[in-house]
Formats: C-alpha cells, structure tokens, sequence
C-alpha cells in the first residue's frame, strides 16, 4: 500500500527521520522547480537540449519519489507530468534536435567547401560524421585537400595551412548563424602575407550581417579595416589611444575609399 504524501511526512517527523525528511521535502521541491523550468524554457523558446536535461532531470527525481512511497498517479499531480509523458518528451525531442542539427550540418558542410576554396584558392574540403548512427554523440572528421596536396591526417598541414582551415571553418559556421558582433585575436597571426590579404578581402564581405573587431599586427588586416586604432606611450607610464580612419585618410589623399 502506498502513502499519501501527508502520511508519508508525518510518520518521518513522529520516528525522528530527520535526514530522510529533509531529502523527501528536497526531493518534492525538485519537482516544482524542475516543471516550473521547463514551462519556462517553453516559453521563452530556448534550445531543445535544455529542455530534455530538465526532462531528463525530472525523469530521475519523478523514479526516486516513487521508491520513496508515492504512486504514479500521485507524482502527476504533483509535476503535471506522469514517467511516461517525461520519456515520451525526452524521445520527441531527441529526434527533433537530430533533424535540426543534420540540417544545420549539410549547411555548414556545403559552405565549408566554398570557404575553403576561396581561401586556399582551390582545393577540396569537406565534414563527415564519424558515427552516423548516433548523431547528438558522434566527433566530426575534417577531409582538407589544399590545391595541389593529397592529405590524409590534418597533422600533415603547416601551421598556417592549420590555422587556415580553422577559419575557413569558422566563416562556413557563421554564414549559418551569422552573429551580429565578433571579436577575433590575432585569429591570422600565423598565415603567410598572400592568405592574409584572402582572409581580410574575405572577411570584408562578411561585414554586411556581422560587426568585427580585431587584434591584429598583420598590414592586411589593417588595410582593410575602416577604423583603426593604436596604442602608444610617448612619455614613460602614460598610454596615449590613437584613431585612425579609412575614410579620412582617402579623403586627405584624394583617393577613393573602399
């Protein structure tokens, strides 16, 4: 026979089951926090994945209170929710965040293989799953193969060739997700002068969807930017900031800007 939540709590507080009360109220509380959560994450329109962890959070708590003397029906009422509909939840939404990220994949993939190719000026690239059959869990392999090169292992490349694939990568991720705002650090620092000038003549056409901002040491990089800005210290301990515009300049010369 099953005990009502009352009965439950009162005959833990007559024996003295002070630690065993304290989890069972802890235990209930978890309950209302976690379907207040998701009701909230529903709401808002949050990322599938935090939903399944509060569902599968909740699945964990909802099998622990039954050990602990409630029935199925009686967790429910209390959640709003019966272990059912929990795994039901966490498998709806499972296939959902797999047909969401195979579709964001194929985009990644087939603008990788653009990026490359613009910035090594020919060549192959390509991403592959390295477990199909379990998507949510499986590494991803990337197949490089710059003009003229037949490479197996990524190790092959030159650490300009590395760093060079790696924002290839990064640009075919952001014309899925462009992101209003980007601060890169030295992000070109290890390329050679020829795919400094690919990468800001690139990253130039990049500017209409995402503002950028970047560290840099590297002329190309400069050349392209509209603003520029430098620090230097003309007398000892004293930081002077400096400003530069493209525009300016053009005009000064009696040049076009770009």
């Amino acid at each position: 026979m099953r005990l009502s939540e009352e009965r439950y709590i009162s005959l833990l507080t007559d024996f003295g089951f002070k630690q065993e009360l304290r989890e069972y109220e802890e235990s209930l509380k978890a309950y209302r926090d976690i379907k207040n959560s998701i009701d909230t994450a529903k709401e808002e329109g949050r990322v599938e994945g935090r939903v399944e962890g509060i569902a599968k959070e909740k699945l964990a708590t909802a099998k622990r209170l039954l050990g602990m003397g409630l029935t199925q029906e009686q967790v429910a009422k209390g959640t709003g929710l019966s272990i059912k509909e929990i795994e039901k939840l966490i498998t709806d939404l499972t296939k959902q965040m797999k047909e969401v990220f195979v579709e964001s994949f194929d985009q990644i993939n087939k603008n990788f293989t653009y990026t490359f190719k613009e910035l090594f000026g020919g060549g192959t690239a390509s991403l592959s799953l390295a477990d199909p059959e379990n998507i949510l869990t499986s590494g991803i392999d990337i197949l490089v193969h710059p003009p003229g090169k037949i490479v197996i292992n990524l190790e092959a490349l030159s650490g300009g060739e590395k760093a060079l694939v790696a924002i290839a990568l990064y640009f075919a991720i952001m014309k899925v997700r462009p992101a209003p705002f980007c601060v890169m650090d030295e992000i070109e620092a290890a390329l050679d002068d020829v795919n400094v000038y690919r990468f800001a003549a690139y990253l130039r056409r990049m500017t209409d969807n995402t503002q950028f901002i970047l560290i840099t040491h590297r002329r190309g990089t400069m050349e392209e930017a509209d603003v520029l800005y430098g620090v230097t210290m003309q007398d000892e301990g004293i930081s002077k900031l400096l400003e530069l515009r493209s525009t300016e300049v053009a005009e000064k010369l009696g040049i076009d800007s770009k």
